[in-house]
């Protein structure tokens, strides 16, 4: 096998991890599931990701390129988290590594901790700087950062984790944007 097809069947592998960890959370995925859906051997996983958990935690590498949210007044930014937001819950529905995390949350403590890990450095951290940035003192950037992270997560949850369904993107982005506005604007 050469390097090219070695790092595209590590790729194909990954792809079918994402999207089963993503719809059925970590404990019903099998090592054999995700091989049979990728045409490959259950050993090729053991051999590229060492098993089950270091498959998990390569397809759930999570990048959200936040800093285009906060690139503007403040008078618009649930309007630009909404968009981003929905973007990605729409984007690619059931291959969302993030979404892997929330299922896999309560049921793998790693997964809980990468997380939170993943939440405080990429939302809520650069939330309130923005924020704070945006004129507002620190303690109250700090409070209204971790209502908007605290009311996205609690969506996310209900709407993705518990199966309802997200509804019509332009409604979901409108309320969104609404709700974030206020929590911002306090």
């Amino acid at each position: 096998m050469t390097s090219r097809n070695a790092a595209a069947t590590r790729q194909r592998i990954l792809e079918h991890a994402q999207r089963q960890f993503a719809q059925h959370g970590y404990a019903a995925v099998t090592v054999k599931g995700v091989a049979d859906a990728a045409g490959v051997s259950p050993n090729l996983i053991t051999r590229y990701f060492g098993g089950k958990d270091g498959l998990f935690l390569a397809a759930t590498q999570v990048e959200i390129p936040v800093a285009d949210s906060f690139d503007g007044d403040r008078s618009a930014l649930g309007s630009r988290l909404a968009a981003s937001i929905v973007q990605r819950w729409f984007g690619a529905p059931g291959e969302d590594p993030l979404l892997a995390l929330q299922r896999a949350a309560g049921e793998r403590p790693e997964a809980a901790e990468a997380l939170a890990t993943f939440l405080d450095t990429n939302s809520l951290e650069p939330l309130h700087r923005y924020l704070r940035d945006s004129g507002l003192d620190d303690a109250d950037a700090r409070s209204r950062a971790a209502a908007i992270d605290a009311f996205v997560l609690g969506v996310s949850t209900r709407r993705r984790i518990l199966r309802s369904e997200l509804g019509d993107p332009a409604d979901l982005q409108a309320w969104l944007s609404a709700t974030i506005q206020r929590l911002a604007d306090g």
